[in-house]
């Protein structure tokens, strides 16, 4: 299994078909103090697999800080099949993981990391940064 898109927006959608739709695509946050608190954002996730890795698979994600500790960890289950017309051609599986309220304790690189079955995928870089101190000056 793969991740063939990763990336921050302010919102996203799949719809009946499973056309993914999204708005606000994003890598950087900027804030006038820290702590920072993010009202709402959307991770958006696309899975590809081959025919045969139809089943379960573990999913982990964490948002780590500038100095690699975990801010935030989401972890789930998901259930890969192969649909109406088979899979002949392998499964796609759009995913959407709303995040409200995120709490960026300092300005830097940040990263979200996501994991399957316990094997790294992807890691999703996001920039949080604030005013330059008044000590830099």
């Amino acid at each position: 299994m793969e991740v063939d898109l990763a990336l921050i927006a302010d919102a996203a959608t799949i719809d009946s078909s499973g056309k993914l739709s999204i708005l606000g695509i994003f890598d950087r946050i900027g804030t006038s103090s820290f702590p920072a608190q993010h009202p709402h954002m959307v991770l958006v996730l696309r899975f590809i697999a081959a025919v045969n890795e139809a089943g379960k698979h573990q999913i982990t994600i964490a948002l780590k800080d500038p100095a690699g500790r975990e801010v935030v960890g989401v972890d789930g289950e998901m259930q890969l099949g192969l649909g109406p017309a088979g899979g002949g051609s392998g499964i796609r599986v759009p995913h959407v993981l709303h995040l409200d309220g995120l709490v960026f304790p300092v300005p830097g690189l940040y990263a979200f990391d996501v994991r399957v079955d316990g094997e790294h995928h992807v890691s999703l870089p996001l920039t949080v940064y604030g005013p330059e101190s008044s000590a830099m000056a």
